[in-house]
């Protein structure tokens, strides 16, 4: 039995037993003599005793008891044991219901990892059970969990976690559910926040009952591991398609590929997430890096994180870089097959890096780290990857004055190849669309921020050149999309550009594919078709924020204004989307330019999910002449594209031909869903059934099936779904809900639409309840009483009923 406090009385909390004696184990409470009587204690002396029992202990012939482990507690030879478990409330053991078969880790995609402990993902409700001492008193009975990570758990970092007991789960925090009670067994459903600190946890019980408080103490095999949950819509690495979370995600084994760009070779890599010991190690690789574990909850910061500790430069990471071509007294980098022989290597010896790794190898193990604790990722190669040393976002080239390399200055490097990572989450640190694809570097090359490390770069950012975001965006961007630059130092010792390669690096960027073995060009994905007047924009805007901003020159005018405009409220659902696309002419002199439109569906996290429509226009201006542009998106081409809260982005891009001037605009707008109309019938009153009538009218062209509305208000009635079914296009659905109101006052009566095809509708109306006649009469008559019982009593007062 876990060792546990129980007492009669509260002064039991002074830990002692008043003349008693011990022997064999039992404590032995003496008999008070008979003659003795018990006086009553004033208030005073009982407020001193609750104040400081060690200075002022009850006499009396009641039975202070704090139970030993494995004692029985007596009484002129008679066992109590029986009697105070009658009282307390003990948890007697737990189970998480762990097994890898069980429900819990079938529903948390955790049955693959190669352990009996209990992983659970976060966002996702999960079930225990507990046997206790008797029967669980809803009533009387109080019950919560106790969940600690790190050294220092405090609730105000979330590393101590409170879990209490509720009627009805809300998703949205930790908390606890009665499912099953069965005689002295309970089972519970428990609830984590999809913002949980992702971790260890350790677990204890409290039983509260009336007269006793019991704490289970903690049994290190009832420890709890939290992931990431790509299979939550709340948590910010969810990933929307199934089989893109079984590769990225569930996948143990996968493709690296190396070479050239013209001999590109593929080699399996075994990354062996779900092996046994490797979350362990992954878990001992985040205490290694210091970090606290509050900051664990947020996927940018743990890439960042995990990014640094790869490698071993600075922070005494998992692998020791080596391209010396020397691999005494370690592995070679190209005999490594396998991910899980290096992190349990890590995590045996104590934290000393292993030898050796490169590139490949680097990104390999992130991988499996990455994996490991939920977060959706892939390893990703580069061939002619270049490495900028300088921040000028291009890889310059140096010739003295004979057209002989300067080797002192020539650093900037391209590489045949770079393998890195992707890794997939939500960026609200950014601006909107920037989410999606990551990518993040653990191969030692520049320091971020003083550490080796790189990432989480958007792609997003990368492909349009937004270099100014976080995190360490311009080194990657160079990677891909730099332009090679030659300079010949002139006979003053200045530097003149003599030639720009545009198409230097950044070719056959390649991943595996989702569900097979053949390889995937994901260039598109990181920048524009080379030579496109989108790529050219994206690279001299990127260049602007280098240390080199006039390798492209500035442009000769800024005259050309852009703007989008929406008209009244905006376009509403299941009609064409209209947008008018304003560009002015401010100069005296002629301007063309040729615009590109694109307009793309992102998820209220700002990730991008597919484009929708990309279409390109000319523009000629006369001088000081304005045009407004009527931009159409039918509905045709985005009624099976839109997700749940989701909206549509629309970015313009251009050039003006005359003075080089970049256009540059993004349009974020979503489509108005009709409201839910609540009319109420008649008046309200407490206690008395009253009504509403709702009314929808549905918006789309197209029948909505399964339709549920929800209807609920505070003080009116719980929530209430009323299956409707199905709705045609452009049909109006009436519905009348009754309710008996049990608060008086002006209350809201909200209304929200739940069906596949269309998201965002609701509604609410205030609802005026009056209490009942009968009340209403008896109030005015109290109210009259107390005017005349002022008016006699307080004749001079300006007393106010």
């Amino acid at each position: 039995m876990p060792e546990s406090r129980t007492s009669v009385r509260d002064s039991s909390a002074v830990g002692r037993f008043h003349g008693a004696t011990a022997s064999n184990g039992q404590a032995v409470l003496e008999k008070e003599p008979a003659s003795k009587e018990v006086k009553e204690e004033g208030f005073c002396r009982r407020w001193f005793q609750k104040a400081c029992p060690c200075c002022c202990r009850r006499q009396s012939t009641s039975y202070d008891i704090t139970n030993e482990k494995d004692a029985d507690v007596t009484k002129n030879g008679e066992k109590l044991t029986p009697i105070l478990e009658q009282l307390s409330l003990i948890v007697r053991s737990v189970d998480l219901l762990s097994l890898k078969s069980g429900q819990n880790r079938r529903e948390h995609h955790t049955d693959r990892y190669q352990s009996d402990e209990l992983i659970i993902r976060r966002g996702q409700t999960f079930q225990m059970e507990l046997n206790l001492s008797r029967p669980f008193n809803i009533n009387t009975d109080k019950l919560y969990l106790d969940l600690k990570t790190g050294l220092l758990p405090l609730v105000s970092k979330g590393t101590h976690v409170i879990v209490p007991l509720v009627e009805e789960l809300q998703d949205l925090c930790w908390e606890a559910k009665i499912v099953e009670q069965n005689s002295n067994r309970v089972k519970l459903s428990v609830n984590s926040p999809a913002n949980a600190i992702v971790g260890k946890y350790k677990l204890s019980v409290t039983t509260h009952c009336p007269k006793r408080e019991s704490v289970t103490t903690h049994d290190p095999e009832k420890d709890i591991y939290i992931l990431f949950n790509p299979w939550c819509e709340e948590d910010t690495v969810y990933m929307e398609k199934d089989e893109e979370k079984e590769e990225y995600v569930l996948n143990d084994t996968g493709r690296i590929y190396y070479g050239t760009e013209k001999q590109i070779g593929a080699r399996t890599w075994n990354f062996g997430q779900f092996h046994e010991g490797i979350l362990e190690a992954c878990l001992y690789v985040l205490e290694k890096s210091e970090v606290p574990p509050s900051g664990r909850g947020d996927p940018v910061n743990m890439v960042r994180v995990i990014s640094a500790m790869i490698n071993s430069p600075d922070d005494h990471g998992v692998l020791e870089g080596n391209w010396s071509g020397n691999y005494a007294g370690g592995t070679p980098p190209t005999a490594w097959s396998g991910s899980v022989d290096i992190l349990k290597k890590y995590h045996r010896e104590g934290g000393v890096p292993v030898k050796y790794g490169q590139c490949w190898v680097f990104s390999g193990v992130t991988t499996t780290v990455m994996r490991c604790l939920g977060i959706p990722t892939r390893s990703v190669t580069n061939f002619q990857s270049a490495h900028d040393t300088d921040v000028s976002l291009t890889i310059d080239v140096y010739f003295d004055e004979n057209l002989e390399p300067i080797n002192d200055l020539n650093s900037d490097s391209v590489w045949n190849f770079h393998v890195w990572n992707d890794c997939w989450m939500a960026r609200p640190d950014l601006p909107p669309a920037m989410g999606g694809w990551q990518a993040v570097d653990s191969t030692p090359q520049e320091t971020s921020q003083g550490t080796f490390r790189c990432g989480p770069a958007s792609i997003t950012g990368v492909r349009m050149g937004q270099v100014y975001l976080m995190h360490d965006t311009p080194f990657v961007f160079a990677e891909v999309n730099s332009d090679k630059v030659y300079w010949q130092r002139n006979l003053d010792g200045t530097f003149s550009q003599i030639h720009l390669e545009k198409n230097a690096v950044g070719h056959c960027i390649s991943t595996k594919a989702v569900g097979s073995n053949e390889r995937v060009d994901i260039t598109d994905l990181y920048k524009h078709p080379e030579g496109s007047e989108e790529e050219r924009i994206a690279v001299e805007t990127a260049c602007r924020y280098g240390t080199k901003p006039y390798v492209y020159g500035s442009p000769t005018a800024e005259d050309v204004n852009l703007e989008v405009k929406l008209e009244g409220e905006g376009p509403r659902m299941g009609s064409d989307a209209r947008l008018e696309i304003c560009v002015k002419n401010q100069s005296a002199e002629p301007r063309s330019a040729i615009l590109h439109s694109k307009v793309a569906v992102i998820y209220y996290t700002g990730v991008l999910k597919d484009t929708v429509k990309s279409e390109r226009f000319p523009v000629e201006l006369m001088p000081n002449e304005e045009k407004v542009i009527d931009w159409v998106l039918p509905y045709q081409d985005y009624q099976n594209q839109l997700v749940d809260q989701a909206a549509l982005m629309l970015t313009l891009s251009g050039r003006v031909s005359e003075t080089k001037q970049v256009l540059a605009s993004q349009t974020i707008f979503r489509l108005r869903t009709p409201d839910i109309s609540i009319q109420p019938l008649g008046e309200a009153y407490v206690g008395k059934e009253a009504s509403a009538k709702l009314t929808f009218t549905n918006p789309l062209p197209c029948a909505l099936h399964n339709v549920v509305l929800r209807v609920e208000g505070l003080g009116l009635r719980n929530l209430h779904p009323i299956t409707v079914g199905d709705v045609g296009k452009h049909s109006t659905v009436t519905v009348t809900e009754h309710f008996i109101p049990s608060l008086a006052g002006t209350r809201k009566l909200v209304a929200s639409l739940d069906c596949k095809e269309l998201t965002q509708v609701h509604g609410v109306a205030d609802i005026v309840v009056y209490f009942f006649l009968a009340c209403q009469f008896l109030l005015k008559f109290f109210m009259n009483i107390s005017v005349n019982l002022t008016q006699i009593f307080l004749p001079q007062s300006n007393f106010i009923i």
